[in-house]
C-alpha cells in the first residue's frame, strides 16, 4: 500500500507498507523533508512496524515521538504528518495528480444559482459523471450567504440588507455568514472525490484542499496560513473563510468553497451583519473592521489579475483544462435555484 501526504506549507511525506494479521509490516517512510540525525528515519520505520492497522494518526504519531532520540529535528513535516500518510495509504487515498481537473469560470450569476451549482456539481462528481472541478464564481448582485445551520434573524439585519440591496441566501455547508459585493469578492469551489481526502481528519482536509492557494498567495507577495478551523489569515488579518459539505451518495464527494476579501466596505458590512461580541472576542480583536485585510491592499493587483494568478498556480501544480457546466447540470441548478435556494422555507429554515 502506498500513501502520500503533502503537509500544508511544508513537505511531502510518502509511506509504503503492507498489512499482516491486522498489523503494519514492511513500513518505509520517505519524502522531501529534512530530518536530523539521519538515523532517525530508521527509528520512525521501526516505531510503526507492528502498529495496529486501525490505529488513528495521533496514536501512530505518539509511537514515533516515543521512539525518536532526544534532539531529533523534523523540518517540513511532523510525526503527525507521517501518521496521516499511513492512514491515507491504508484508506487507498488518491492524489491530486490522479485526476484530470476541470475549470469552470462563467459570467456573473445570481446568488441562488451559485448555491444550486455547488450542490449539483458536487453530486455529479460523487456520481462519477463529472471530473473534479475548480469553479471560480462571478457575482451578479451583492449578497449575504449564511451557513446551513445559522439563525437568519441572529445573523442578518433585514433593514440593513434591504437598504443596501443585498440578497440573503443559505448555502448547504456550515460555517458563518459571508458578506459579498461583486467587485470586492473572490469566491471559488472545489468539487472533489471523497477519495482525495481519505485518511485526513475533517480539520486537516481544510488546509489540504487549500494548500495550492496559499502557494498562489505567496507568489503574489502575501504570506498566508490556515487558522483552524476554516480561516485563511495573514499577519495583517483574515483574508478568507472556507466551508465544506460532504456528499455520501455514489462514491462520495466533498464540496469545499472559499470566499476571499479582495476589497471590503466594512461600514456597510456592519450595517448588514449582526456580528456578536462573542465572535469578535474569540478572534482576538475588538473591531470587525480589523478582522479582515483585503487582497487589493496586500497585493496591489487588480481583482482579475489575482484570479488569473490563482488559476495559473492550480494549473501549474495539478493541470487544469477549461470546461463548462453541461446543459443538464444547468437545468437542474436553475430548478434548485428557483424551488429551494430562493424559497423562504429554505432561507429561514433556522429562523
Amino acid at each position: 500500500m502506498h500513501g502520500e501526504y503533502k503537509v500544508p506549507g511544508g513537505k511531502l511525506v510518502v509511506v509504503d507498507l503492507t498489512v499482516e494479521d491486522g498489523s503494519l509490516r514492511d513500513v518505509r517512510v520517505a519524502g522531501d523533508f529534512f530530518l536530523e540525525p539521519d538515523e532517525a528515519l530508521l527509528d520512525i520505520n521501526r516505531a510503526l512496524e507492528g502498529a495496529p492497522a486501525d490505529a488513528p494518526a495521533p496514536e501512530l504519531a505518539a509511537r514515533i515521538d516515543a521512539a525518536l532520540p532526544e534532539g531529533t529535528v523534523m523540518f517540513g513535516f511532523s510525526s503527525e504528518a507521517v501518521g496521516v500518510a499511513v492512514r491515507r495509504a491504508l484508506a487507498q487515498a488518491t492524489d491530486w495528480h490522479h485526476y484530470d481537473w476541470q475549470l469552470i469560470h462563467d459570467g456573473p450569476q445570481s446568488p441562488a444559482l451559485h448555491m444550486a451549482l455547488d450542490e449539483v456539481l458536487t453530486a455529479e462528481v460523487a456520481a462519477g459523471r463529472r471530473p473534479p472541478t475548480l469553479r471560480v464564481w462571478e457575482w451578479a448582485s451583492p449578497a449575504v450567504i449564511i451557513g446551513s445551520f445559522q439563525s437568519l434573524r441572529n445573523e442578518v439585519d433585514p433593514e440593513g440588507a434591504k437598504r443596501h440591496g443585498m440578497t440573503v441566501v443559505r448555502r448547504i455547508s456550515g460555517g458563518g455568514a459571508m458578506f459579498v459585493e461583486p467587485g470586492n469578492t473572490i469566491t471559488y469551489s472545489l468539487c472533489v472525490p471523497d477519495a482525495l481526502v481519505q485518511g485526513l481528519s475533517f480539520a486537516d482536509s481544510y488546509a489540504y484542499l487549500d494548500d495550492w492557494v496559499l502557494g498562489a498567495l505567496e507568489g503574489m507577495g502575501v504570506k498566508a496560513w490556515y487558522q483552524p478551523l476554516n480561516d485563511i489569515a495573514t499577519e495583517a488579518g483574515k483574508i478568507a473563510g472556507a466551508a465544506q459539505k460532504r456528499v455520501v451518495s455514489g462514491d462520495g464527494a466533498v464540496l469545499h468553497h472559499v470566499t476571499m476579501a479582495y476589497d471590503i466596505d466594512a461600514d456597510k458590512m456592519l450595517d448588514v451583519l449582526r456580528i456578536g461580541k462573542e465572535k469578535l472576542s474569540d478572534k482576538g480583536t475588538k473591531s470587525a473592521k480589523k478582522r479582515v485585510d483585503p487582497l487589493r491592499r496586500q497585493t496591489g493587483l487588480a481583482r482579475d489579475a489575482v484570479i488569473e494568478r490563482m488559476v495559473a498556480s492550480f494549473r501549474g501544480r495539478y493541470g487544469l483544462a477549461d470546461g463548462a457546466v453541461t446543459p443538464e447540470e444547468m437545468a437542474r441548478a436553475e430548478e434548485l435555484a428557483a424551488t429551494k435556494f430562493s424559497s423562504e422555507e429554505w432561507t429561514a429554515r433556522v429562523p
